[in-house]
């Protein structure tokens, strides 16, 4: 049986959860990554932003060891992600943006599934499942197939399999995608929780802007698989030279995509 990561020795005395370290990624003639360099403290939950196609879906798959960078090295809690493929992703909770779930299976099915990959026995699984049912509002459709889910019911599933086994980096590509106002709220302050509380790092994804500024510490943006800026949103708010501004007029402007007033006008046409 696989050790749960809540009963294992942290690797090395470090602050981080991760290390992303001149990181580079081509696929063929197309650039993706290009000397993309930051870290998340444990604790610190950070905003991974960028337009399409900026390169966050690749860092996280890189992340996660399912692509390997041409060059760079990544490291999660003080591990690298290639020399310790099967220990690191014991340690990592990872949220997709569209996850794809055994559909043929019922949602308590799935979650016991999860756990049996990740070796919590059943007494402990029955007491971290069931309040994630309860408090995500899934409790009495745990016994109906996926299939019959809605968008935000799978979103949910895939949120407790990523939580479940209490991971120490969290990897969420756009999780709050789907869910109901009240769900969207839980787990915000749940991740807030678990990286104040717990010292869990968080790297979040999302395109959604107000969220990223409610909840992240600092900010990555990237654009055409490089760092443009990261930093606080005080921090970047200085770099635009827009002091007062909301993110996403920061974002619009370190993107150098500020004024769209001709685009409007001729859609408006």
């Amino acid at each position: 049986m696989i050790t749960p990561a809540a009963d294992r020795a942290l690797p090395g005395g470090g602050s981080a959860a991760l290390e992303v370290d001149h990181v580079s990624k081509s696929f063929g003639s197309t650039r993706a990554l290009a000397d993309v360099s930051f870290a998340v403290a444990r604790g610190e939950i950070v905003g991974l932003l960028g337009p399409n196609g900026a390169g966050k879906s690749t860092t996280m798959k890189a992340i996660l060891g399912l692509i390997h960078p041409d060059a760079g090295r990544i490291r999660v809690l003080g591990r690298d992600v290639l020399a310790n493929p099967v220990a690191t992703k014991l340690e990592i909770g990872y949220v997709p943006e569209s996850p794809s779930v055994y559909e043929f299976l019922t949602g308590a099915e799935y979650l016991d599934f999860v756990a049996d990959m990740y070796g919590l026995d059943p007494a402990t699984r029955r007491e971290r499942i069931q309040p994630f049912l309860d408090g995500l509002e899934l409790a009495g459709h745990e016994n109906s197939l996926i299939s019959g889910y809605s968008q935000g019911m799978r979103q949910k599933v895939a949120l407790i399999s990523g939580l479940l086994h209490h991971p120490r980096l969290l990897v969420l590509d756009e999780p709050l995608n789907g869910l109901d106002p009240r769900s969207a709220r839980v787990v915000k302050d749940l991740l807030r929780s678990r990286a104040s509380g717990d010292g869990v790092g968080v790297l979040f994804s999302t395109h959604v802007l107000e969220i990223a500024q409610a909840i992240c510490d600092r900010l990555v943006i990237l654009d055409r698989g490089m760092v443009l800026a990261t930093g606080t949103v005080d921090a970047l708010r200085g770099r635009a030279g827009l002091a007062g501004s909301g993110l996403e007029e920061v974002f619009l402007a370190l993107t150098g995509t500020g004024d769209l007033s001709d685009v409007v006008a001729a859609l408006a046409r």
